[in-house]
């Protein structure tokens, strides 16, 4: 029902690829990340509240068609509908029901814990379920009654006090709106965003997303003084960074990776905008599937642990092409 082919998953009932890695005629896109959205689709359908994302990524000109989550619409003889993922703004499970009734469910990236910035997940029960595996293993799990906003606010206010900036590092898009959103209680003033984040940061405010009060650090000319600096970790090798930070600062990242140290940075914070371990397996079980296919890690550790359960477990590699005269497609 879906093969991996040199541009991603492809789905021949349909005709249409899922996050392909290059120009299709036909491309349902999962989320506005990079890795998963990318210029030169002929058409592409997405989740109605991530089409401001989709747009400011990829152009204005595109051509995007964008459903409600549950809607379901027609692609060849596939029935699609999309699901929330937790991960950012709009990103989706892709629900596939074929015309022999079996339902296949893409997750794209997911979460399962709260974040006020985005749609929660949504278990959606299917046949084959091909999952994400960015952390997947049991090395990564995250505490899930830890306040993450609670320790970064006190991070910054022990900071500010010395008159030394805090500089956070985070993702322009998914993660810079996450943090915003986790802190707009705690009155942390002021804070200064990079530029790649403020258009992202408006579509979720359009959206009716609350965030922190925040200003460009584009506006800056001076050198300033216990500020919090919300940035991707390019921005300390730049000009601008040498002439508002000076040499007193300290750093940080937010990121599931910090499960395993702080690499470096003076403080790090585990917030993940991916599934950990436990909600890996959580998730395959409440989906039903009688079938497996995991991606980023599907030669892992996953796999192995999946097929120990007794469950039909395949790298996403598996998905190969079956019968010779499917390839005259590509």
């Amino acid at each position: 029902m879906l093969i991996l082919m040199k541009k991603g998953l492809y789905c021949p009932a349909g005709n249409f690829y899922i996050d392909p890695s290059g120009g299709v005629d036909h491309a349902v896109v999962t989320h506005a990340h990079s890795d998963h959205a990318r210029r030169g689709s002929k058409q592409y359908y997405c989740a109605e509240s991530g089409r401001g994302l989709l747009h400011g990524r990829l152009g204005k000109s595109i051509a995007v068609k964008t459903y409600k989550f549950g809607e379901r619409f027609q692609l060849n003889n596939v029935t699609i509908s999309l699901h929330p993922a937790g991960h950012i703004l709009g990103s989706s499970q892709v629900r596939l029901e074929f015309a022999d009734g079996e339902v296949w469910v893409v997750s794209g990236d997911y979460k399962r814990e709260h974040d006020p910035t985005c749609e929660p997940f949504e278990n959606v029960e299917c046949d084959v379920f091909v999952t994400e595996c960015t952390f997947g293993t049991p090395a990564y799990q995250w505490p899930k009654d830890r306040n993450v906003a609670q320790d970064i606010y006190k991070w910054w206010s022990a900071n500010a006090k010395n008159k030394i900036n805090s500089v956070l590092f985070g993702y322009s898009l998914g993660k810079t709106q996450r943090l915003l959103g986790v802190l707009e209680p705690y009155n942390i003033t002021p804070i200064y965003c990079h530029p790649a984040a403020m258009p992202l940061n408006e579509c979720y405010i359009e959206q009716g997303i609350k965030l922190a009060p925040h200003t460009c650090l584009s506006t800056l000319n001076d050198e300033v003084e216990g500020a919090l600096f919300i940035a991707p970790s390019a921005f300390l090798k730049t000009q601008k960074a040498e002439l508002i930070l000076g040499e007193n600062y300290k750093t940080a990242f937010a990121s599931g990776w910090m499960a395993k140290g702080s690499w470096g940075y003076d403080a790090g914070f585990l917030m993940s905008d991916h599934a950990d371990w436990n909600d890996l397996l959580q998730t395959i079980k409440e989906s039903k599937a009688k079938r497996v296919y995991v991606q980023h890690r599907g030669n892992g550790a996953l796999v192995k642990h999946l097929r120990g359960l007794g469950l039909k477990a395949y790298p996403d590699t598996d998905l190969v092409p079956r019968e010779p005269n499917q390839m005259a497609l590509f």
